[in-house]
């Protein structure tokens, strides 16, 4: 299965518009970019069931104290996570991606945490399971992370997102490390948007349902389509972000908006959820750019 011509349509309009308002705002773009990067990394995180709160991940990135104590595992989590996201940010369109790229993220991902599996791939007898699924066998980890590298690298022909939705299904699939797999997978996503001239894109824990059901998708039907739509929209989301930004409009609160244009709550971010309007989420609270 594939995107739908409708929605490569739209996400080819908004990149024509990003592409065009960008220029000369490179530091603007920055700003967002490292404004986000708290709320990339708390719900990456959360997706992997840890307890911090976004606040308290704001905090720890800011070197300040977390009002209750929390582990130093969780805390190493945020700000590993949190270099590494800065670090593809930087280097996405300077290394091609690679085995050895892979594994060097794994390794600021998860140095200080467990050293004895940073940076590596499993060897033989390191099994791992996600719910009921089990991974491949160790032996078989390198040759296929080897072969979805170099399936995404020649398919000219295929829908870039239906690419990364697929890159993304195959890497979660194969599980190649002993811990951190979610998250390097994630980064990854971001690190291709970024190659291409696309903004990175956030996970929502809150959404982990929808995105829970595009690996069951896959694994029991091969069926791409749910992960496909997960990724789309939260690219269109963060085009439609970027863009507010960049024509220097009023942001305000969607609420306020529907107020403003007589419209029910429920129906705007009904609308805003599905991005038939042009709205983006900061901190979770769904906004939209509006002439003043």
């Amino acid at each position: 299965m594939s995107t739908q011509n409708p929605i490569k349509n739209t996400i080819k309009a908004l990149k024509q518009q990003y592409d065009s308002l960008r220029r000369g705002k490179d530091s603007l773009l920055q700003i967002i970019d490292e404004a986000e990067i708290s709320e990339v990394v708390y719900n990456s995180n959360a997706i992997e069931n840890s307890t911090l709160t976004l606040k308290e991940t704001e905090r720890i990135l800011l070197e300040m104290e977390v009002s209750r104590n929390v582990s130093l595992r969780e805390v190493f989590e945020a700000k590993n996570l949190a270099r590494v996201v800065e670090y593809i940010r930087g280097k996405s369109r300077e290394v091609e991606i690679s085995k050895e790229y892979i594994v060097l993220l794994h390794n600021m991902l998860i140095g200080n945490i467990n050293d004895t599996i940073a940076g590596r791939f499993r060897k033989q007898g390191e099994y791992v399971r996600v719910g009921t699924y089990i991974a491949p066998a160790p032996e078989y980890v390198e040759n296929m992370i080897e072969e979805i590298i170099s399936e995404y690298t020649s398919e000219h022909d295929v829908y870039f997102m239906d690419k990364i939705a697929r890159f993304h299904l195959d890497f979660e699939t194969i599980h190649p490390f002993n811990d951190g797999n979610g998250r390097i997978g994630r980064v990854l996503i971001n690190d291709q948007l970024q190659r291409l001239g696309f903004p990175g894109v956030i996970i929502r824990d809150k959404e982990k349902q929808r995105y829970y059901r595009g690996f069951h998708e896959y694994r029991d039907r091969k069926n791409t389509k749910p992960m496909e739509k997960v990724l789309t929209l939260a690219l269109t989301e963060s085009l439609h972000k970027r863009i507010a930004y960049l024509e220097s409009k009023s942001i305000i609160p969607l609420i306020k908006y529907a107020r403003r244009l007589h419209k029910s709550a429920p129906t705007m971010l009904n609308a805003a959820r599905r991005q038939s309007i042009p709205a983006f989420r900061e901190k979770g609270v769904w906004k939209i750019a509006a002439d003043d």
